[in-house]
């Protein structure tokens, strides 16, 4: 049976990659003209390479990223608020996370499947849900229509899946925070480290990826839309003066490789991630600010459940109906979380609260504090189920 996916991010190629081990014809739209480097990078947490490993691929992407390398939290001086025991964080999870630019991500899950299921500079103008669900689209001046047994809308933060079923939703909003993203032009030799470090009403981290390079954001408390010619310059002014090595990192980065995001989120949850045989997942089902580090985690955990549910022969809108069951509250409620943590991280501003919270987390036993720091990456995909009848 075949299978439409919308949106060719890591979420969309997850999915993809999980409906045809499933046995589904899949077929990839994807808006964008060709497939670009994107200069940032992401952890994979327990939870995320549990899903890669579920759908067959968490080998190939482990050999393009870097183990997670100790680290913790500092203050705006450079001193440390808490650290994590990398080892500890293993045994307790199972796993060590793993660094990884975006585009090798990308880049090995496309080695997964065949080039010619990949559809790139196909724009989406129309989506009928509905037991048969239809999609038509333009590529190359022309418009195509096609539908299909399940159409998967991976199409991200403005997701025009999204607002076809719900179209009384409002969207992502901007939720307070700027960041820009980097990642270093060459092979880092200073510190490698997985930091974060707070100041009032700003946050700038490291994590050390494959190959050598490090990924850096930073982020501030900022009105929306301000964006400048020179990012590069604008970062630097406002960190350029912290703690090493923040400086070094920021003269190791191409200036024009710096990138600034405004930082939106789906504020008000949707009611329900499936309609008839059309479903979301990702940023396009739960758009999330990143102070979790969960963005790109839970789009994996949400293509491992996609493949493990939904099998070619199936009551479609069933399955998809079981996982919303399994996906909603989760995700939802990782949502939650990560938009916590930025209120009492990143965007706390006053000095008192400031100061008070360094406090608290100096005070707390490393052993609670790991436990909460792993508390959503401990996760495991359910075992694929069997599809019409059949044994997987």
């Amino acid at each position: 049976m075949d299978a439409i996916v919308i949106g060719a991010g890591i979420g969309g190629l997850c999915a993809a990659i999980g409906l045809r081990r499933r046995g589904w014809q899949v077929t990839v739209l994807e808006r964008a003209p060709q497939f670009a480097e994107v200069g940032a990078g992401i952890t994979l947490m327990a939870n995320g390479l549990r899903g890669l490993d579920a759908l067959g691929v968490g080998d190939a992407v482990r050999a393009a990223g870097a183990a997670d390398a100790p680290g913790g939290t500092r203050d705006a001086d450079g001193r440390w608020i808490s650290r994590i025991d990398g080892d500890a964080m293993t045994r307790l999870l199972g796993t060590a996370a793993l660094g990884i630019h975006r585009a090798d991500l990308h880049a090995a899950l496309r080695t997964q499947l065949p080039a010619d299921c990949l559809i790139t500079g196909a724009e989406v103008v129309e989506l009928a849900p509905g037991p048969r669900p239809r999609v038509a689209y333009r590529h190359r001046d022309e418009r195509v229509t096609r539908d299909a047994a399940l159409i998967v809308g991976a199409d991200g933060l403005h997701s025009v899946v999204r607002a076809r079923l719900f179209p009384g939703h409002p969207g992502p909003v901007y939720c307070g925070s700027t960041a820009w993203r980097g990642v270093t032009t060459a092979p880092w030799n200073g510190e490698r480290a997985a930091a974060i470090t707070w100041g009032p009403g700003a946050e700038f981290g490291m994590v050390p990826l494959g190959g050598g390079r490090v990924y850096w954001y930073a982020a501030i408390n900022a009105p929306e839309n301000q964006h400048v010619d020179d990012e590069a310059a604008a970062v630097r002014a406002r960190f350029g003066r912290w703690h090493a090595p923040i400086p070094a990192l920021l003269d190791a980065t191409d200036p024009a490789a710096v990138i600034r995001t405004d930082l939106r989120h789906l504020a008000t949850p949707l009611p329900s991630y499936a309609q008839g045989a059309v479903v979301l997942l990702g940023d396009a089902a739960h758009a999330m600010t990143p102070f979790l580090g969960q963005g790109a985690n839970q789009a994996i955990e949400d293509a491992a459940v996609l493949a493990a549910v939904c099998g070619p022969g199936d009551d479609v809108p069933a399955a998809l109906a079981e996982y919303d069951r399994l996906r909603r509250p989760r995700s939802q409620q990782v949502a939650r979380a990560a938009a916590q943590i930025g209120r009492i991280g990143q965007q706390l501003s006053n000095p008192l609260a400031v100061g008070l919270r360094n406090t608290l987390m100096r005070l707390t036993p490393p052993q609670m504090a790991l436990r909460s720091m792993a508390r959503w990456a401990d996760w495991r995909p359910p075992a694929a189920r069997p599809a019409a009848g059949r044994p997987v």
